[in-house]
């Protein structure tokens, strides 16, 4: 009951999307605006950097907590970090589909980001190069999302060897899951309707010339 207690408080906690709870302070459903989505590229495009910062802020905050929940407690340090993985999981999942806003919400990076700061904040080096390293040469945010969950598996390597088998599942599952909350970014891109951040293009331009 403990257990599921705190993956239940872990949801509710990631539940509270910071897009949405700025946004109705200013008195606008995001939502309804650009994409549609509850997410921080979205805040950016529609209304701006300091909002946008606002409600990254929020959104990683909610997955530090919740891991940070899923630590206390439990004297056993593999099953600790289970439970951390489990809440931290949990809040992706409450920011995806959050039960305080009609479960539509936004596409989990930035909850598992705050994961990834409490449980192995070096692993997101590797991550963070991969997706400046996509969004300078493409533009492409859900691209460089995508790209950069994805290259936390073998980036577990550089790090652990071997790595435990408890990170490895999370890398696989947060690859998949992110691949598909970004499912309409990767048919865009097939169709070449993508929106790109063209300022931000700056290995492009600079090999271009």
């Amino acid at each position: 009951m403990w257990v599921i207690g705190e993956i239940l408080l872990a949801y509710l906690i990631g539940s509270v999307s910071g897009s949405l709870l700025l946004g109705r302070l200013r008195g606008v459903d995001i939502r309804q605006h650009g994409s549609g989505n509850a997410g921080g590229t979205n805040a950016l495009r529609t209304l701006g950097l300091k909002f946008a910062a606002g409600v990254m802020l929020i959104d990683v905050s909610k997955g530090a907590l919740a891991t940070w929940i899923g630590l206390q407690g439990e004297p056993d340090a593999a099953m600790a970090l289970r439970m951390a993985l489990g809440c931290g999981f949990a809040a992706v999942l409450g920011h995806v589909w959050p039960v305080f806003h009609g479960f539509r919400g936004g596409k989990g990076v930035a909850t598992m980001i705050g994961l990834l700061l409490v449980l192995w904040p070096a692993l997101l080096l590797p991550l963070i190069a991969v997706f400046a390293l996509v969004l300078t040469t493409t533009g492409y945010v859900g691209l460089g999302s995508i790209l950069a969950t994805a290259a936390m598996l073998p980036s577990l390597w550089l790090f652990a060897t071997p790595p435990s088998r408890e990170w490895i599942v999370t890398a696989v599952v947060l690859g998949v899951f992110v691949l598909y909350t970004h499912r309409a970014n990767v048919q865009r891109l097939l169709a070449g309707t993508e929106n790109r951040f063209d300022k931000v293009r700056v290995l492009a331009r600079l090999f271009g010339r």
